[in-house]
């Protein structure tokens, strides 16, 4: 069947060998369209990002570019500003016809910390060809802050898809007319748009900026930072902000969002030359996101922003991204957010789950 597959899929290719792991599953790895990949015992230090290319190993590959190797036994510090590889638990073994496409997790894209998936022989990251075989690791840059870290940390995960299953521009409107897939009017062009809320009711907190000198986040502590140590809040009256270089935002979309059982989606940043600034590192919705049927009513899109060249000004209702749709190959035995604890389910603005909630 062609589509995203389901996790009643993904269960089976853990039990066939597709996929390998070099230590038991945990509960609640196995999510409704993808897998959460873990950290495996070490972590490499090294000068620059990289891929390992057309017939190059990552392995091969560190031995240019390695600068020491950290133990995470116990836990260890990765600092803010540099480049970490660290080998995964998991494995592919993947059949001819079906191909993977990894992305940072929710709670990894919160804290700007940069994840992504290379391969042995890969060319492009997170995008992992049909019939690969060989292991993955997790490529590693804190952006914003320095984060503790432990080998069964889960800070990226992979979605299995045979065949092309993207919703054309028609399919997306026929889809939105039988299913409303926003809480009004639907932006479809190459994708459904996603626009920024600057003119939250009741308040002018539309955001929050990351400090640029704040403390460790061990990334196994849930609920215990407060916000005011690592977070500045963006306000404004007029539904207008100015993005400064560099910096990294946490805003929220002004659409309540719905993925339908069938469907799961993928967030792309907006064409670059809407503005200088880049949106949303962790790229996946599951099916069931903000559907009403798995407790969502809706759940709006955060937004992790971060600037780039020159300063930018951004408005309420400008279109900031696009969600692009797929069908499954089958409904998931579990929806998000019904029954899985999932963190983000009706969700509006919302820092990383590592955080209070702001009084």
């Amino acid at each position: 069947m062609t589509g995203v597959l389901p996790s009643q899929t993904i269960e089976n290719m853990l039990e066939s060998g597709d996929i390998t792991v070099s230590s038991p599953l945990v509960e609640g790895q196995v999510q409704p369209a993808s897998l959460d990949l873990r950290l495996g015992t070490v972590a490499y230090r090294v000068r620059a990002s990289f891929l390992a290319g057309q017939g190059r190993s990552v392995s091969d590959r560190l031995t240019e570019f390695e600068m020491h190797r950290i133990s995470l036994d116990g836990g260890a510090v990765l600092e803010k500003g540099c480049v970490y590889v660290v080998p995964l638990m998991e494995g592919l073994a993947l059949p001819q016809d079906v191909s993977a496409v990894a992305n940072a997790k929710s709670s990894t894209g919160r804290l700007d910390l940069l994840t992504r998936t290379i391969t042995d022989g890969g060319e492009e990251f997170d995008r992992i060809k049909q019939g690969y075989t060989g292991p993955l690791y997790a490529e590693i840059c804190p952006r914003s802050f320095s984060v503790l870290v432990r080998p069964g940390m889960r800070l990226n995960q992979i979605r299995f898809r045979r065949g092309q299953a993207v919703l054309s521009d028609a399919e997306l409107k026929m889809l939105h007319a039988g299913t409303p897939l926003v809480d009004g009017e639907a932006v479809i062009e190459d994708g459904l748009g996603f626009s920024v809320d600057l003119k939250l009711p009741g308040t002018d907190l539309v955001g929050y900026r990351a400090k640029p000198h704040t403390g460790v986040i061990d990334l196994d502590r849930i609920g215990e930072y407060d916000p005011q140590e690592y977070w500045e809040e963006v306000r404004t009256k007029d539904g207008r902000i100015i993005l400064d270089p560099g910096a990294f935002y946490i805003l929220v979309s002004r659409e309540a969002v719905h993925i339908p059982p069938a469907f799961a989606a993928e967030m792309a940043p907006y064409l670059a030359m809407v503005g200088e600034f880049r949106v949303h590192y962790a790229g996946f919705f599951d099916p069931g996101f903000g559907h009403d049927a798995a407790g969502g009513a809706g759940s709006r899109g955060v937004l992790e922003v971060r600037c780039h060249e020159a300063p930018f000004v951004l408005e309420h209702g400008q279109v900031v991204g696009r969600l692009v749709y797929e069908k499954m190959a089958e409904v998931p035995e579990q929806l998000y957010g019904a029954g899985i604890a999932s963190n983000y389910q009706g969700q509006g603005l919302k820092l990383s789950k590592h955080f209070k909630t702001p009084a």
